[in-house]
């Protein structure tokens, strides 16, 4: 099960962020269900291009509680060499594109590589995850256009939480939500219940066999609710009232698949509290080892863009080189200085 792992890691990962362990955290409480429902239905060779709430796709894919360490902590394990922020997830190994953090860039790549994918030949589609406030940028209307246009097999899944930030649905948009939307672009929209993973998942499967199968674009919008405040820098009292999240926690999904669980006879309480438990062990565990790790080398600073270093980098190099060595109190703990 990758809800109580999901849990367990939000709980442990922004208590770490608190405590001045790394520089930022976002949570993904209450919308576990559309991760892992969307993850559930999806195929390996489908392509995943995900906002920032997306911690269950990749759980469910196989990326380690290990790997979301070393990514937060920034080490020399980290693919991105510690250039990312916290929660820019990537794996190459998992067709998981790299976290971007401006909203709704990810939508047009996702719609590029479908219809790469198409002209290959290759029965698989992009899953493009964002939420109701990214849909109001331009590059969303531009992706759905020329997903539709070009006949491109990508799922544009919607996570309607009810707010942009601190901005709620109410203001973000006129009309009946963003699934209304579809049909003005020509393509196939549903609308689900994001808080039942079997709704999700089933919604999910049909979308991808109809994009897969017919080599077109289908948009999914989830209707769930952001439980935690949009991130570490973010306190979600001072625009929504304690009564309205009280009620929507009352529907918490996690609890709402593991009491579906225990009623079909599959699972009880004993058995969630084991898992429970052993997760957030894990969780720790994986902190504590990644914290210990070194950073990467100071020369990861001008490397992998450029197969030959320009003359603006070297000079920028060198200017680096010569601070570190007036100002050693300057190099970040646990970064090897080898320029």
């Amino acid at each position: 099960m990758d809800f109580p792992g999901g849990k367990a890691m939000d709980a442990v990962f922004y208590d770490s962020q608190r405590q001045g362990r790394f520089s930022f955290y976002m949570t993904s409480g209450g919308e576990e269900a559309t991760a892992v429902g969307t993850a559930a239905a999806l195929q390996p060779e489908d392509v995943i291009f995900s906002q920032y709430r997306e911690h269950g796709v990749l759980l469910h894919r196989g990326f380690t509680l290990q790997e979301f360490a070393h990514q937060c902590f920034g080490n020399k394990h980290e693919p991105g060499k510690g250039r990312q922020m916290p929660i820019h997830y990537g794996s190459k190994a998992l067709n998981f594109h790299t976290v971007s953090a401006p909203l709704a860039t990810q939508l047009p790549h996702a719609v590029g590589a479908a219809y790469a994918l198409k002209l290959q030949g290759v029965k698989a589609c992009t899953a493009a995850y964002f939420g109701e406030g990214a849909a109001s940028e331009g590059d969303f209307h531009a992706a759905a256009n020329f997903a539709s246009t070009l006949g491109a097999p990508v799922l544009f899944i919607c996570r309607n939480n009810g707010y942009a930030i601190s901005t709620p649905a109410t203001e973000q948009y006129k009309g009946d939500g963003i699934a209304g939307r579809g049909a003005s672009y020509g393509m196939a929209s549903t609308r689900v219940d994001g808080g039942d993973a079997r709704a999700v998942y089933a919604a999910t499967a049909e979308a991808r066999q109809i994009a897969v199968a017919g080599g077109c674009p289908v948009l999914i919008e989830a209707m769930s609710y952001r439980s935690g405040h949009h991130s570490t820098s973010d306190d979600s009292s001072r625009y929504r009232t304690a009564d309205e999240m009280r009620r929507w926690r009352a529907r918490d999904p996690v609890e709402r698949m593991q009491k579906w669980m225990t009623h079909q006879g599959w699972w009880d309480e004993e058995q969630e509290k084991e898992l429970r438990q052993s997760s957030r062990k894990q969780v720790v565990e994986a902190l504590q080892i990644a914290q210990k790790e070194d950073k990467p080398p100071l020369s990861c600073m001008f490397t992998d863009v450029y197969a030959d270093l320009p003359w603006h980098l070297k000079e920028q190099q060198a200017e680096v080189a010569d601070f570190v060595r007036r100002h050693p109190e300057m190099l970040p703990a646990g970064m090897p200085n080898d320029l």
